[in-house]
């Protein structure tokens, strides 16, 4: 730029602090302690869908309590139209205006109906929670920036982490023959008592083309949250019908 006298001055570029250099076994403490801290959940979310069925946003309550306790309430103005609960022994899904009541075993394929996530219970309440659905307790290898976590040496989880904080920035799931078959990307991190919490989830189901992006509003980490919200009881006025009818 020129000064009034007119004599060109030189702005000094922008100092950048050097990215630390990660060992595997501060990122693998890191895992651990974070798996530790956060323990429950509770969250109004806002989700965008993008999937082969089209696309659509909503509101949803969310409320966890690892390893398996789910609620999920999707919500409009008049207030929620789904609520599904899941817990080691069943899902249920309550569909208020329909006045259908829906119940099962909460398997992987069950699950999927409801939260278009391909993963057993712990695994979502994991990965809702802002942290990578990989055991922390194993023992990865450091490739890079990335933990890589090795299952029956064929299937893989490679975990990358930010540049700043030892904290996650991507997981992905490679299946037997190689290919990536799940994405999360963990994002808008925000200070709790409990440590660095992602207010933001990209998620996505690469082989099946679906998306959920899922984005927190002020999240209350670890507050005491009742058994009861995670289970429901056939309303009398409901028509119970199959799972199976649930499309997956």
């Amino acid at each position: 730029m020129l000064t009034l006298a007119g004599c060109a001055t030189v702005t000094p570029p922008e100092t950048k602090l050097p990215a630390p250099t990660w060992e595997a076994d501060n990122l693998i403490e890191s895992l651990q302690q974070r798996s530790r801290e956060f323990r429950t959940v509770r969250a109004l979310a806002q989700v965008d869908y993008n999937g082969p069925e089209g696309k659509h946003g909503f509101q949803e309550a969310v409320v966890i309590q690892r390893p398996d306790r789910l609620r999920l309430e999707t919500l409009t103005f008049l207030g929620a139209i789904l609520i599904v609960t899941a817990n080691d022994r069943e899902i249920v899904g309550l569909h208020p205006r329909e006045g259908v009541f829906v119940r099962g075993p909460s398997t992987k394929d069950n699950l999927r109906r409801y939260t278009q996530i391909p993963l057993e219970l712990g695994e979502i309440t994991t990965l809702l929670s802002g942290l990578p659905p990989v055991d922390p307790r194993a023992t990865p290898k450091l490739e890079g920036s990335a933990l890589v976590f090795s299952a029956d040496g064929r299937k893989r989880d490679v975990l990358t982490f930010d540049l700043q904080q030892p904290v996650p920035s991507k997981w992905e799931r490679f299946n037997a023959d190689g290919k990536v078959e799940l994405t999360a990307q963990f994002s808008n991190y925000v200070s709790t008592p409990a440590g660095l919490f992602a207010q933001r989830i990209q998620f996505e189901a690469n082989l099946q083309k679906k998306k959920l992006d899922v984005r927190y509003q002020e999240p209350e980490i670890n507050g005491a949250i009742s058994a009861d919200l995670f289970s429901q009881q056939k309303p009398a006025n409901a028509k119970e019908v199959p799972i199976e009818a649930v499309g997956s």
